[in-house]
């Protein structure tokens, strides 16, 4: 038997069934991916950050031929074009925004104007009271595990859930290293509403990440992660070539100019999409380790559903 989330804040708001979102990816989150999570029940989000204006219109279009249920596009503040990016939004009626890396109240007052659910991802309570005075309906509290870029604060998500949901009113989503039913129980035990995983939908038939770097993240350990590049943004990757240049060159001190140098242009997209997996970025969570095979998003949906219900029922047994 499946929860019930009916009176959940998150599904609400964002009229879903289940409180399970999937993280707008770089390269990883395209249309397949964000339709079929959202036809099982949570909220599929379409990755904003590496796709150009036309290729984000021919994506929002797919997915609406797809599902005929909410989505949303994760859009980075400091995305270059982003005056396009948001008349695209505008014109093709996406009704969640996900809103990332810069000030929510730059665009969020006049999206909400528009009618769209604008919610914040933030690293620290501070920054969550920052989202929810600028309008937010929600915010997505991303602790130190998650993979990609990251808060320079470096905190857990089982300290980090607490201190927002204590902070702010407005519902609070949990993302960083939440691959599991489990751990969504945890975290909605912490005061979130609900869960946003990026690292388990990597891993999923759907994502557009190539299938040799789905095929590193689930054969991942413990320890085959960390966070680096701390003088521009700090980004967690798995450990490769191109993250031990890197970390020799933060070891001697190498300036920010140094590092840029070293990680040159469209990095990201050499190793997640087109599957470099020496000399390529390869940004992904510390979850990774708790993955050991590939799954349609749908049975992932399914998957984290009976793990919570059966992990509450044993709970509830022992009282």
């Amino acid at each position: 038997m499946r929860p019930d989330f009916s009176t959940n804040r998150i599904c609400q708001l964002l009229g879903i069934t289940y409180p399970i979102i999937q993280a707008g990816m770089i390269w990883a989150s395209g249309w397949r991916l964000a339709s079929a999570v959202s036809n099982a029940g949570g909220l599929g989000i379409l990755g904003a950050g590496s796709m150009y204006p036309d290729v984000l219109r021919e994506h929002i279009q797919k997915c609406k031929q797809a599902t005929d249920k909410p989505f949303a596009v994760n859009l980075p503040l400091l995305y270059v074009d982003i005056e396009k990016h948001i008349e695209i939004i505008l014109e093709n009626q996406v009704p969640i925004v996900f809103t990332s890396a810069g000030s929510p109240r730059t665009w969020t007052p006049m999206l909400k104007e528009k009618g769209i659910k604008v919610i914040h991802v933030v690293s620290s309570a501070a920054f969550a009271q920052k989202a929810e005075a600028a309008g937010c309906d929600a915010v997505v509290a991303e602790g130190y595990e998650a993979g990609g870029h990251n808060g320079r604060e470096q905190t857990t998500t089982m300290v980090l859930i607490p201190q927002v949901t204590r902070a702010v009113s407005i519902p609070v989503i949990a993302a960083g290293g939440i691959a599991t039913g489990e751990q969504l129980l945890a975290a909605m035990a912490l005061g979130a509403c609900g869960v946003q995983l990026g690292t388990r939908f990597v891993a999923s038939e759907e994502s557009s990440a190539h299938p040799d770097f789905k095929k590193i993240v689930i054969q991942s350990n413990e320890g085959d992660t960390q966070l680096v590049m701390h003088k521009l943004v700090p980004v967690r990757l798995l450990k490769n070539d191109f993250y031990r240049r890197i970390e020799e060159a933060e070891s001697r001190g190498a300036s920010a100019e140094e590092l840029k140098e070293i990680l040159g242009r469209a990095r990201a997209k050499r190793g997640m999409f087109e599957g470099d997996l020496q000399e390529g970025e390869l940004e992904i969570g510390q979850a990774a380790s708790l993955l050991d095979d590939i799954l349609p998003a749908a049975t992932i949906v399914q998957n984290l559903l009976r793990d919570y219900a059966r992990r509450l029922a044993e709970l509830s047994s022992e009282d």
